[in-house]
């Protein structure tokens, strides 16, 4: 039977309806996720950064074992991967470490804007890690995200804030946890990563937060410093309440990107997650009063472009 050129083949149709929903999934994840950011950054001022880490894991612990239980089953967490997973966690908590460490110091905007270099560090590191050939068009884009980092960054005007490179090391950690996750495959579902991610990120929080008790560092004076070594306090009820909601974000998050890449090719939604530049800037105004620099637009907007483009030649 011949389908009218008008409406397409079925398998057309498919593939269509496919791509809409990841893109859906994703950005819907992309904005959950940014929900956190403004959460964590609305906290930093009050509570140390490992209680917020370490309430917001007892939160999802839950939430991830019932996601395991719908995926794989609960027997998936017996892994024979447990190294693997557990230096992918320790990375991953490196890198969620310093990325909210930079939430004190910096404008919302100008933090998630500089994490957001993921891709080009990815891309710089595949070829390495992964023995995929990199051509130089692409490193022509690496090489333009960087230049839009020293556009935001500023380095030797005076107005450079150190805590920009925490962001940095954060999408530099969390690249080489992305190339572990692609290296490892199809043999760990991703709730399963998910799970340990979110349990390393429990006892870690707590293993920090007692070997920084007993340094008894009291001096600190920059913003990053004072979010991670600030002792634990009672939360009040409604700062506890945004605490417990991001355990919630992180699981029905992970859940929607999870989803975004089951349905749709990668090369499709990948882009869509710099999505996550367009809330930035909106929560900095609307919770924070925080209106970005010119300098921050422009530096986004180049590696916005940079990103986009490496990415795109990368799937060619």
């Amino acid at each position: 039977m011949q389908w009218p050129l008008s409406c397409g083949s079925p398998q057309k149709l498919l593939m269509q309806n496919q791509s809409a929903r990841g893109i859906l999934y994703l950005c819907l994840g992309v904005f959950i996720f940014s929900l956190q950011d403004a959460i964590i950054k609305q906290v930093s001022a009050g509570y140390a950064l490992t209680e917020v880490v370490f309430l917001r894991s007892c939160v999802g612990l839950p939430i991830l074992l019932v996601l395991v239980q719908r995926e794989v089953g609960l027997r998936a967490l017996l892994s024979s991967h447990l190294l693997a997973l557990a230096l992918r966690a320790l990375i991953m908590f490196g890198a969620y470490t310093a990325y909210y460490m930079a939430f004190p110091a910096l404008p919302l905007a100008d933090a998630v804007a500089l994490y957001f270099t993921v891709p080009l560090f990815v891309t710089a590191m595949a070829g390495p890690v992964l023995g995929e050939h990199i051509g130089w068009k692409v490193w022509a884009a690496v090489v333009l995200g960087f230049a839009g980092v020293l556009v935001m960054l500023q380095p030797g005007t005076g107005l450079f804030e150190p805590a920009a490179l925490l962001s940095l090391i954060s999408a530099a950690l969390y690249g080489t946890a992305m190339l572990m996750a692609r290296k490892m495959g199809s043999r760990l579902p991703t709730s399963v990563m998910a799970f340990y991610q979110n349990g390393f990120f429990l006892l870690g929080a707590a293993f920090a937060a007692t070997v920084l008790h007993l340094a008894s560092i009291e001096n600190a004076s920059h913003p990053s410093v004072v979010f991670l070594v600030r002792p634990w306090v009672m939360p009040t009820l409604l700062d506890g309440s945004l605490i417990a909601v991001c355990g919630v974000v992180a699981a029905v998050g992970t859940l929607f990107l999870t989803a975004a890449y089951r349905v749709a090719k990668s090369s499709t939604v990948t882009p869509f997650e710099y999505t996550g530049i367009l809330w930035a800037p909106l929560w900095g105004f609307l919770f924070f009063a925080e209106v970005p620099k010119l300098t921050t637009l422009m530096g986004a907007a180049i590696i916005l472009v940079a990103g986009l483009i490496a990415m795109r030649m990368a799937h060619k």
